[in-house]
């Protein structure tokens, strides 16, 4: 079985994949690069892991349904979006094993059976997955936002992508629902381009040392006030480990002002060598 790499994905809004209108068109790109993303795999991957900037819990935790419900965690969206399904299943197995994996390295992961999928999950693998047809388990974030212990985290699962497991950080690289037009652009760029670096260019022990210093880059704490967007991107750095990144997905003014990113950690297997980098800056 040929080694998954692993992703932080900038998210989206919502459940934008079930809308229409402008808000849906302001994730055209975001959404044309997670399409593109499973033609970056080596092989289907026998589930995904989804670390998501919407579930935080006092310890780590993992899902263990299989068949897992549906956590509406949004608000003032149509009707019909709080009664949308993503019917994936779950996979018991896969969680016991990150229970293991875990505890191997002395970090307690608790079972929960009752977590079913947020925003964070289900509409990330909307476009990636539209049938639906991948087994999907949730790890929570810790809600200290340790960057160490998320670093370790993702360190202790590594071994998943050896056994097919496609390990996904789901969050956004600028979260400030406050700051979110014309007037962010400034410091979306700047936090952009400090994230660009510290995960393409410096080499893997660097990268993992700027995970745990980020609040000092450039726009910080505007970028990220409350990191629970950027926590999924400690996990995915740790399960790298030595592996490069590279930019999926990059876009200027997304809804008029911020600009976001996601990335691949992996050696690239895409058939065509393709990723999308879509540099959309308004006329």
């Amino acid at each position: 079985m040929n080694r998954q790499p692993v992703f932080f994905l900038s998210h989206g809004g919502g459940p934008w994949p079930w809308l229409e209108g402008e808000f849906r068109r302001s994730f055209d790109w975001l959404e044309a690069s997670l399409k593109a993303l499973p033609a970056q795999l080596p092989e289907p991957p026998t589930a995904v892991l989804a670390v998501s900037g919407h579930w935080e819990e006092p310890g780590f935790a993992v899902s263990t349904a299989a068949e897992p419900d549906m956590v509406y965690d949004y608000s003032g969206f149509p009707e019909h979006t709080y009664h949308i399904r993503y019917p994936a299943p779950g996979s018991p197995a896969v969680a016991e094993r990150v229970v293991k994996l875990a505890a191997e390295a002395g970090i307690p992961v608790a079972r929960d059976p009752q977590r079913g999928f947020d925003h964070g999950t289900f509409s990330m693998l909307q476009p990636i997955y539209p049938q639906a047809d991948v087994p999907v388990v949730s790890l929570s974030m810790r809600q200290d936002y340790d960057p160490a212990a998320h670093l370790a985290l993702g360190r202790a699962l590594a071994p998943l992508r050896d056994e097919g497991v496609l390990i996904i950080g789901s969050g956004f690289s600028y979260h400030n629902l406050r700051l979110f037009d014309e007037r962010a652009f400034e410091p979306s760029a700047g936090f952009d381009a400090w994230l660009r670096h510290a995960l393409i260019d410096l080499p893997p022990e660097e990268r993992a040392a700027a995970m745990l210093r980020w609040s000092t880059a450039p726009f910080a704490r505007v970028a990220h006030a409350r990191e629970d967007h950027l926590v999924p991107l400690f996990v995915a750095v740790g399960a790298a480990g030595d592996d490069p990144a590279t930019c999926v997905y990059s876009e200027a003014r997304m809804r008029g002002g911020i600009t976001a990113s996601s990335y691949r950690f992996g050696q690239d297997t895409t058939p065509t060598g393709f990723d999308l980098i879509a540099e959309r800056v308004a006329a």
